[in-house]
């Protein structure tokens, strides 16, 4: 199985954050291994700190299905095929701001970011992974 560096890690770290700046919000950013491990992580100045935990919460959500947590999210409400999904694993985060992250077609690992609206979190983690 293939794995994200740390090089690769902090590229995609960084990059998001610095979309972040752009948009003039505070941000958490995650990126685990693809063993779900947090492999690098950056806090702005004045992101939440609720927001640390999600952040790492939708890395790993997003690497344990190889999906988008926005993706499992429509899959997860009442009657859905994954409903309850976010008490599992630990707990789960099943809304935007997770993304699978891959080299040559391989998961290698994900982003989490949390600190702003659900559209922004998204947002700022697909510039992380557009830096990778």
């Amino acid at each position: 199985m293939a794995d994200i560096t740390l090089e690769q890690a902090q590229r995609v770290v960084e990059a998001a954050l610095a979309d972040a700046h752009e948009r003039g919000t505070a941000m958490n950013v995650a990126v685990v291994d693809a063993g779900a491990n947090l492999k690098a992580f950056g806090r702005m100045d004045g992101a939440w700190l609720g927001s640390i935990d999600i952040a790492i919460k939708k890395a790993r959500t997003a690497r344990f299905f190889d999906m988008p947590t926005g993706d499992i999210g429509g899959l997860s409400q009442p009657g859905g095929a994954l409903f309850n999904i976010e008490v599992s694993n630990g707990g789960l985060i099943t809304f935007p701001g997770g993304l699978p992250l891959e080299v040559d077609g391989e998961v290698v690992g994900a982003i989490g970011v949390s600190g702003s609206t659900v559209e922004n979190d998204h947002a700022v983690a697909s510039a992380g992974v557009q830096a990778l």
